[in-house]
């Protein structure tokens, strides 16, 4: 009699396993197809030419990982900014930024904050995504560029709002001032 209730337990958790199958899925399974979509476009990317017959956008590796890389393309003219200040990871900036998904659609922006001016972001490089970090430390105050970063140099495997997990992000970010600049040691 014992042998019963014991029976009907497993079979209910057999029967209860197999229908959430799905549920076992590992995110890196369920967003295959989305992931192997962002990470073509990325590559394709650093394939574009522009009309005079070079790259569109410039590879940055940075020397603290010389496995990461983004793409970036400077939008100005950088004669224009060239003895501007850089911020150093240890740097607070303002900056104007647009931030898509591969497929164009827009996930965030600054221009709708009014906290620390017009439509400005205040924000220290150390608490940002790598890509952001990779490409603001390649840039001097008032340029202006559209990056491009593969999912691990932004939120990996993670979904942030409505960015998927294994995103692909877009951003035109300005870098508009450097209010805490951090002298190295």
């Amino acid at each position: 009699m014992k042998l019963k209730p014991i029976l009907f337990f497993l079979l209910g958790i057999v029967a209860f396993t197999a229908c959430n199958d799905d549920d076992n899925k590992s995110t890196w399974e369920e967003y295959k197809d989305w992931r192997e979509a962002n990470k073509a476009f990325f590559e394709e990317q650093k394939l574009k030419m522009t009309p005079q017959g070079t790259n569109l956008y410039q590879t940055l590796n940075p020397a603290w990982n010389s496995s990461a890389q983004v793409l970036i393309r400077y939008l100005n003219d950088r004669s224009l900014t060239a003895g501007n200040l850089s911020p150093l990871l240890t740097s607070t900036v303002d900056v104007k930024y647009i931030g898509r998904l591969y497929t164009g659609e827009a996930f965030d922006s600054s221009y709708n904050q009014k906290a620390n001016g017009d439509s400005i972001f205040r924000t220290s490089l150390t608490g940002l995504i790598q890509g952001w970090q990779i490409a603001l430390v390649n840039m001097n105050v008032g340029d202006s560029v559209e990056i491009i970063i593969p999912y691990n140099m932004g939120y990996g495997g993670s979904q942030t709002g409505i960015i998927k997990p294994y995103s692909t992000l877009i951003f035109n970010l300005k870098l508009v001032d450097i209010p805490y600049y951090e002298v190295r040691p």
